[in-house]
């Protein structure tokens, strides 16, 4: 009886040299929407971790190199040519009438098309949190923007009005407007959890996925944690804009002290998830695989 010896796995470097056309294909398509990204929804408050997801992103694949060298195996060319016959025509539509989330999320599909392509179906299970990780990349559309950020504006209001309301201070709310004394105040998108809810969860998951283990149960446990501490974290920046206003005037809550808020506030919520986590050591440990321990 004679045994068949399994396929070698693809050298990685191997595969950059032989298939330079491709990787040039590869190019064609993310440079320009890198490019159109970087002028565009980076440059905005809620889409500043685009950037560093990615780097991050592609640093958590480069890190696995071995891995995939080991497991590694060419893909079906049926499958892959399903994935590209979607990926392909949506990029196209998406870059000619400038809907810069669907070019990006075509282009993510496209990248994984290519990586199951010379990799196969084991090495994109190996590399499912980075996968998932890296559609943080794609900036949300304008309509799930403003769906989204209404109800939380609405929400932290409300809280921050009762809030003060409660200790003796003269505020009134009428809808997302705040009046405390003279003054009339807009809680505005930034001020509402949406871009602090967003990079957190970004930044959020890559701690947990880094420094805790890959175990997608407690991932997603504080992910689900992450929304009422940016909303959390976002009353409190609101409220001290307030009070500020109340205190110290306008100007002084518009200029510097306003992004120096958002900033602390940022900074804020994101201890407050490691510390959350720390918290959640035993449960951590409880859901970790047998033999593993984080």
């Amino acid at each position: 009886m004679t045994s068949l010896a399994a396929p070698a796995p693809p050298d990685l470097r191997l595969l950059l040299q032989q298939h330079w056309p491709m990787w040039l294909g590869v190019a064609a398509l993310a440079l320009p929407t890198m490019l159109a990204l970087a002028q565009g929804p980076w440059q905005e408050e809620s889409g500043v971790h685009g950037v560093i997801v990615l780097f991050t992103g592609l640093w958590l694949v480069w890190r696995r190199q071995t891995d995939l060298a080991k497991v590694g195996r060419a893909g079906s060319p049926l499958v892959t040519g399903l994935l590209l016959a979607v990926a392909l025509p949506v990029y196209m539509a998406g870059r000619a009438f400038e809907f810069i989330s669907i070019e990006t999320a075509a282009l993510l599909l496209a990248m994984v098309a290519v990586a199951y392509e010379y990799l196969g179906a084991a090495a994109l299970k190996l590399l499912w949190f980075p996968i998932i990780y890296l559609g943080f990349v794609v900036p949300l559309p304008g309509w799930f923007l403003d769906a989204i950020t209404l109800p939380l504006k609405e929400l932290v209001s409300e809280i921050v009005t009762n809030g003060l309301a409660a200790v003796g201070y003269p505020v009134g709310r009428l809808g997302v407007t705040l009046y405390i004394g003279s003054y009339q105040l807009l809680v505005e998108d930034a001020c509402a959890g949406l871009n602090s809810l967003i990079s957190l969860s970004a930044i959020g998951l890559f701690y947990v996925y880094l420094i805790r283990g890959s175990n997608p149960v407690y991932s997603g446990l504080l992910l689900l944690l992450v929304i009422p501490v940016a909303v959390a974290a976002n009353c409190v920046r609101v409220a001290a804009l307030v009070l500020i206003t109340y205190h110290f005037g306008n100007a002084m809550a518009q200029g510097y002290l306003h992004n120096f808020a958002g900033m602390v506030t940022f900074v804020s919520a994101l201890l407050l998830i490691f510390g959350i986590d720390w918290l959640l050591t035993p449960l951590r440990r409880w859901l970790a695989p047998d033999g593993e321990t984080t």
